[in-house]
């Protein structure tokens, strides 16, 4: 059997090495072909995919990228990994998923499957996507070819997380469309759920982050109402999560990132409204969590007040660019809003992460585009005025930290178990 995996990024390459150390052969399509040639030469790209698990699969001949798309002709399912963002007006964009559908439909097999993986609103499956490929293919979904929607679930950084043994959502257009893909993900993950459409399948998927973003806007409001009460939040939630039942920890922040909870509730917003709901609720959250960065900032200012400094002109190091602890993915970052704020209030802002050496080009802050880490030393430590800790790599040495820094804001909780000076550690 013969697959394509269109996307080769935090989605399409685990799923298309999982696939291919099943036996399955896996053609991996991507439109950049410096990606294609890395992957075609066993290198990776990505800090948590180790560059030995795609040379195995590429000598073993079970996996090859190309920038080909004609060659969906030679596979039987097309399984469809590409970004899904928001417009700059906060809108769902869904042109990656409605050019890879013109991409691949003149090319599709007869009796072939096409699963869209990309988180999107109820109706994307079934209407946008089927429209395009019937189009294209001149073939009929449910008929001439298999439709169906199965939401990602990576975790990127936690090293428990394996895409063979996380349980895999999939709806179909049809009940054979339902079959074709349920046999299809059974040949490599553990645990198939088969819902009863497409849109089941896709509402899943905004449930799951929509759940995230919801609780983490309640610890994050939490954590400003416990502190003007003299109350450490972090503390709460330690002792609250020993309940055995009925609670689930969540985390407060500087604010949300990555790809899908900052992003993904609005996609469910902006669809409700056809239907004359307002997600109030969710609006909500959102409101609370995008206010966080702000919140930083004051509170790095309030540290520096104390210390009979201003914001401005202050030299202010941002620790961790990535949207989350251990990985090398920036995306919708929030040390981004951070350091965006920090400089317009007149700042001068660097960063360091040991994952991302330098800022690679994004589609909102691209005036950061360029700009490298420092190297991290005692010297370079001690000539910041503020170290404010916005993503808390394991790989950074907080004990040093604590021994340079003159002033810390730390946002993740990461100095909790280091001994610290009086003053020095402010939460945020």
């Amino acid at each position: 059997m013969k697959i394509a995996v269109v996307g080769l990024g935090y989605v399409g390459l685990p799923l298309s090495l999982q696939f291919a150390r099943a036996g399955i052969n896996v053609l991996g399509l991507d439109v950049d072909q410096e990606k294609v040639d890395a992957l075609n030469a066993g290198k990776s790209y990505i800090k948590h995919i180790e560059p030995k698990d795609i040379a195995e699969v590429v000598n073993a001949g079970t996996f090859k990228a190309s920038v080909e798309f004609s060659r969906v002709v030679e596979t039987e399912a097309v399984i469809i990994c590409v970004p899904t963002p928001l417009n700059k007006n906060r809108e769902p964009d869904i042109s990656y998923i409605v050019e890879t559908g013109k991409s691949i439909s003149p090319y599709l097999p007869k009796g072939s499957l096409v699963v869209l993986e990309s988180t999107t609103y109820p109706g994307t499956t079934d209407e946008d996507l089927r429209e395009v490929l019937e189009s294209g293919s001149g073939m009929k979904a449910g008929v001439d070819f298999h439709l169906a929607f199965s939401p990602e679930r990576e975790d990127p950084g936690n090293p428990d997380s394996k895409v063979a043994l996380i349980p895999k959502v999939v709806g179909g257009f049809t009940p054979a469309c339902l079959k074709k893909a349920v046999d299809l993900y059974g040949k490599a993950i553990k645990t198939i759920v088969p819902v009863s459409s497409c849109r089941a399948a896709e509402a899943s998927k905004l449930l799951e982050n929509t759940f995230r973003a919801v609780n983490i806007a309640l610890v994050n409001e939490l954590k400003v109402v416990y502190d003007a009460m003299g109350i450490d939040v972090w503390e709460v939630i330690n002792s609250a999560k020993t309940k055995p039942f009925g609670f689930m920890p969540f985390y407060p922040g500087p604010g949300l990132g990555g790809h899908c909870i900052p992003i993904d509730p609005f996609y469910l917003t902006w669809k409700a409204r056809e239907y004359g709901q307002h997600t109030r609720f969710i609006e909500l959250a959102g409101e609370i969590n995008t206010s966080m960065p702000q919140h930083v900032v004051n509170r790095v200012a309030d540290a520096l007040n104390a210390r009979r400094k201003s914001l401005n002109g202050a030299k202010i190091l941002v620790l961790g660019l990535a949207y989350k602890a251990d990985v090398d993915d920036e995306r919708e970052s929030p040390s981004y809003f951070l350091m965006d704020i920090l400089t317009k209030r007149g700042a001068t802002v660097s960063y360091y992460d040991p994952f991302i050496p330098v800022i690679r080009p994004t589609r909102e802050h691209g005036h950061w585009t360029g700009t490298r880490s420092i190297s991290w030393s005692p010297e370079v430590l001690r000539s910041f005025d503020v170290v404010l800790i916005s993503t808390s790599h394991r790989a950074v040495d907080y004990q040093q930290l604590a021994e340079c820094a003159s002033c810390i804001v730390d946002t993740r909780n990461a100095m909790a178990s280091i001994q610290t000076k009086p003053g020095q550690v402010w939460k945020a």
